[in-house]
């Protein structure tokens, strides 16, 4: 199988491939953590990315947490 430009990770040359990652974010009040949130993953470093549908799922978990004052949500992906 040929390798294209987008399956090559721009920080290291690594091999990127679909995986999972955890994310989180700092509220200052709290922070939240998301985990088994789908992604592409560097086979090498381990750096993540995650796609525009994914990130607006994410930022939905974040703004519900800040209107609930958490000072800890843990949640898992759906």
């Amino acid at each position: 199988m040929k390798t294209t430009v987008k399956d090559v990770c721009p920080l290291c040359g690594g091999e990127k491939r679909p995986g999972e990652t955890t994310f989180s974010v700092e509220l200052g009040h709290g922070i939240v953590v998301v985990r088994h949130v789908p992604a592409t993953v560097c086979a090498q470093c381990g750096s993540d990315w995650v796609s525009d549908d994914v990130a607006a799922k994410l930022e939905k978990y974040v703004d519900e947490a800040r209107e609930k004052h958490s000072e800890v949500e843990v949640v898992g992906f759906p």
